[in-house]
């Protein structure tokens, strides 16, 4: 409800008297109001009740609208007129300070600044403080900038691919509950890296995993030749169900973690000594030779590190069919996990998030801004000359290679 009108006269007698902020956020208010109804007064032809041949429309009661000012937000009761349509001149577009302030706050906010801080902040600008709530309202209009890069037309191939999750406090329905904020990565056939997509949900659902990727292949993804991710179940059978052709890559740092579990610790540091000389072999017949090597010779006193091993050896050694010069980025999922880092890191501050979507919010922000790092970066992840030779037939081991490695 619009607050009643009043003389303003009497209003700018009583501004002088008190220099109160309530009083002088009092006055813009109503100040706001009175221009707002000279303008629509002049777009409809005719005052309030007034009876007048050049009428063109009418009034038709007012929607609400906050204006942040820098003596802090005011309500706003904005005329609506039909047929037509009417905007205040004062709000559009909005001042350049009012924009610097959001633009600090946004980048704030997207840089792991706390509230608290973020208040400090500006007030050091030399503007009164701002509330938890106004931080929020100004942070959601980042969300059309975010969905509009988490949902972008995906052009050309991209054929390696990195899938991995972190996991943040989220509030569902009253509880707090861990939710896997998932990211996918990939290069281009031009050897550049791109932020592909994100999303929020249960990483324990295969449901969720297979979403996700259906959802990015509709966008356009195409022509993955290997998917670099850890060992869940739900992913790995989202995986070969929607990216059917392409090589899983089981994550290597994953990987060991589990044989080592398996290991008693004061062993643990020279059987890893021992598998690594697996994935130091030049090629992927000399490692699958390697590997069963090590398997025999653990089979006796740790016959399920030797299990686990020769499971996996397809698996963790799918890499070494790509070309050299890209093997030490395809083998584990290392170049994801440096960047959850940094979205732990800038996200550690909110602590529980109040949903999923202000969870959206920053992580899609701080990824927006890693692809516009990636984008123009002097050098590619991936030189175009090797990215040319991915180009030729993968390198598949001949029938007599794979006996000599079994042998």
């Amino acid at each position: 409800m619009a607050k009643p009108r009043m003389d303003l006269s009497a209003f700018i007698g009583k501004l002088l008297e008190e220099q109160d902020g309530d009083v002088l956020r009092e006055g813009i208010r109503v100040l706001a109001q009175a221009l707002m109804e000279t303008e629509v007064t002049a777009l409809v032809g005719a005052e309030r009740h007034e009876r007048s041949e050049d009428r063109t429309a009418y009034r038709n009661g007012s929607r609400a609208r906050t204006w942040d000012t820098r003596l802090g937000t005011i309500e706003l009761a904005i005329p609506k007129v039909r047929p037509g349509t009417y905007f205040p001149s004062l709000l559009q577009p909005r001042r350049r300070a009012e924009q610097a302030l959001l633009t600090v706050v946004q980048e704030a906010y997207v840089h792991g600044v706390s509230t608290r801080k973020v208040d400090d902040l500006v007030k050091a600008l030399g503007l009164d403080g701002i509330s938890k709530s106004e931080v929020s309202r100004i942070c959601a209009e980042l969300d059309p900038v975010v969905e509009a890069f988490r949902t972008r037309p995906l052009t050309g191939e991209y054929p390696y691919l990195w899938l991995d999750a972190t996991y943040h406090k989220v509030r569902i329905d009253g509880r707090v509950v861990s939710q896997a904020t998932v990211v996918a990565i990939g290069v281009t056939h031009a050897g550049e890296r791109q932020v592909l997509g994100m999303d929020v949900g249960s990483s324990e659902d295969r449901g969720f995993w297979t979403a996700f990727l259906r959802g990015l292949v509709k966008r356009g993804l195409a022509g993955v030749r290997l998917v670099t991710s850890d060992a869940h179940e739900g992913l790995k059978q989202a995986i070969s169900t929607v990216l059917t052709g392409a090589t899983w890559q089981r994550c290597r740092v994953h990987f060991m973690r589990n044989l080592l579990a398996t290991v008693p610790h004061a062993m643990r540091e020279p059987i890893a000594a021992i598998v690594r000389t697996i994935f130091a072999q030049p090629d992927y017949a000399s490692a699958l030779t390697q590997l069963h090597k090590v398997a025999d010779g653990l089979r006796a006193r740790l016959p399920q590190a030797a299990a686990l091993l020769e499971d996996a050896a397809e698996d963790i050694l799918a890499y070494k069919h790509f070309p050299e010069e890209h093997r030490q980025q395809l083998h584990s999922t290392n170049p994801l996990e440096r960047l959850n880092k940094e979205i732990k890191r800038r996200s550690s501050v909110v602590g529980i998030f109040p949903n999923v979507r202000a969870t959206i919010r920053l992580v899609g922000a701080v990824l927006l801004e890693q692809d516009d790092e990636w984008a123009v970066a002097e050098r590619r992840y991936f030189s175009v000359e090797s990215m040319r030779r991915l180009c030729a037939p993968l390198a598949v081991a001949t029938d007599q290679e794979l006996l000599m490695a079994i042998a």
